[in-house]
């Protein structure tokens, strides 16, 4: 089915905003993958916040070009789905995940925060743990002297409270 011009302009506008407002843009190369798995791949990827599209390459190198961004050219020389999100992190894990139970689907490269990315730095993002752990071990770390703190000031006490104990004990 070929697409009027006026359909391929609201493609690429649609493109413009998904790469101007996601800090992550990433393509993998999907031949091979079934069908039934892309979907379960895009109702996950949907449920975090997470975009995936497949478009025609020469749309992607226009949107690129215009927004003058970098990417890879020889990861537009195949059949590639992108995955659009604001949590670099999370995108780079999300693919990872199921590129590891899928081995066709190979993670290419693409744009993270308006730099050019290859594979290999996908792989070491999806490597980190997620801004949540982070969170909660900032918070940890943040709290531990204060608790230390109140364990050393209740220590003074629980010891008076422990000898004044036993001073009842041996004169009752």
């Amino acid at each position: 089915m070929t697409l009027t011009k006026t359909q391929k302009q609201d493609l690429l506008e649609n493109l413009k905003q998904l790469l101007e407002k996601s800090s992550a843009s990433l393509a993998s190369d999907y031949s091979g993958i079934k069908a039934v798995d892309m979907t379960d791949l895009r109702k996950s990827l949907q449920s975090k916040g997470i975009t995936l599209t497949v478009t025609k390459n020469s749309l992607v190198k226009k949107a690129v070009s215009a927004l003058k961004l970098d990417i890879d050219e020889t990861i537009l020389d195949k059949p590639v789905v992108f995955a659009f999100g604001k949590d670099e992190v999370e995108v780079s894990k999300s693919l990872n995940e199921f590129a590891k139970s899928h081995e066709q689907f190979e993670i290419l490269g693409g744009i993270i925060n308006s730099e050019q990315v290859d594979s290999s730095k996908v792989k070491s993002l999806a490597l980190l743990p997620r801004r949540e752990e982070l969170q909660g071990k900032l918070v940890g770390i943040l709290a531990a002297p204060s608790h230390g703190l109140v364990n050393v000031l209740h220590a003074n006490i629980r010891g008076l409270v422990s000898v004044l104990g036993q001073y009842q004990k041996i004169n009752s």
